[in-house]
């Protein structure tokens, strides 16, 4: 079974001062992935390291790079499903964890239930001996700036949405040499965010999902509009119907936006390794890793290969 891995670090309109740095991020992130697939390891351990070595990384909206809320806060949403069971794990508005998409899969692993949220997903964390980080190491000096200016002009969630500058999420899924699906999805939301608000991406159907019999996805975007229309098991649903990875995911973006008018992006990836990239905002950057082969982009139509992955 050919293994594939495939990552995005967030549909948004990334300005070209991150762009470099984003499309290096993707990169990096799907070669650390790939690398676990590559000797073995399961489709789950590899997104759980592809989007760990994002949430590492400042210029993308999850871990260290999280944008503020209203308040000024961090508050992390994540999720990760094993397609072969339906295992599932998520946590949401978590403030003092560098790696929201490992401890995620921790309440999979660990307790009876999917999702933990805010001051219980921290006390399970403090439970478990989860390693911590002070919630000021997870802001970006970037960050603050834009925050300020946000609060300086009054800028509201529905404005910078429409601005399409504060939708950054990472995700990844991957099929490994079992044919086993997963997927991984990590944010910090959207900048100015009302204190307690949860977008798509810790939701089960929304922001990501796997299943051996279909495929995983991982969704990006504006989290409003990825939650009405359950985008993620929307995706999956075509590809049950018979569409080809990369038609499922361009129908279910264009319903998203004709329906709701919301704009965004996703990945998938099929038990056989059929894989696609696909988004409806500006900019969106992805990487792959294949059969020794590394494909990436950043703007609409853009495929370009690298050297061989490692």
């Amino acid at each position: 079974m050919k293994a594939v891995l495939v990552v995005h670090g967030g549909a948004w309109a990334i300005p070209d001062e991150l762009a470099d740095a984003s499309v290096r991020g993707v990169k990096a992130a799907a070669s650390e992935g790939y690398g676990v697939l590559g000797t073995g390891g399961s489709a789950l351990d590899a997104v759980e390291k592809a989007v760990r070595a994002m949430e590492d990384n400042p210029v993308f909206d999850a871990g260290h790079g999280a944008v503020l809320n209203a308040d000024g806060e961090v508050e992390l949403d994540a999720i990760i499903m094993d397609g072969q069971t339906l295992g599932s794990g998520a946590v949401s508005c978590v403030q003092n964890i560098a790696n929201p998409v490992s401890l995620a899969r921790a309440v999979m692993e660990k307790t009876d239930h999917v999702m933990l949220t805010s001051r219980g997903a921290n006390l399970f964390a403090e439970r478990i001996g989860f390693k911590t980080a002070p919630t000021d190491t997870l802001v970006t000096a970037y960050e603050r700036r834009e925050w300020g200016k946000a609060k300086e002009y009054g800028a509201g969630v529905k404005e910078l949405f429409h601005s399409q500058l504060c939708h950054d999420t990472v995700g990844a899924v991957a099929v490994d040499s079992c044919g086993n699906v997963a997927c991984a999805t990590s944010t910090g939301g959207i900048r100015n965010k009302m204190v307690g608000r949860v977008g798509d991406s810790p939701v089960i159907g929304a922001g990501g999902y796997a299943d051996n019999r279909s495929g995983a996805v991982s969704c990006t975007g504006h989290g409003e509009s990825i939650l009405k229309v359950t985008l993620a098991r929307l995706i999956i649903f075509h590809i049950e119907q018979g569409k080809e990875v990369e038609d499922a995911l361009e129908l279910s973006l264009r319903y998203m936006d004709e329906r709701v008018h919301g704009g965004g992006g996703a990945i998938a990836v099929s038990p056989s390794g059929q894989w696609a990239a696909t988004f409806t905002t500006q900019r969106m950057a992805w990487a792959a890793a294949e059969q020794g082969t590394l494909w990436y982009g950043l703007n609409p139509q853009e495929r370009f290969q690298d050297k061989p992955v490692q």
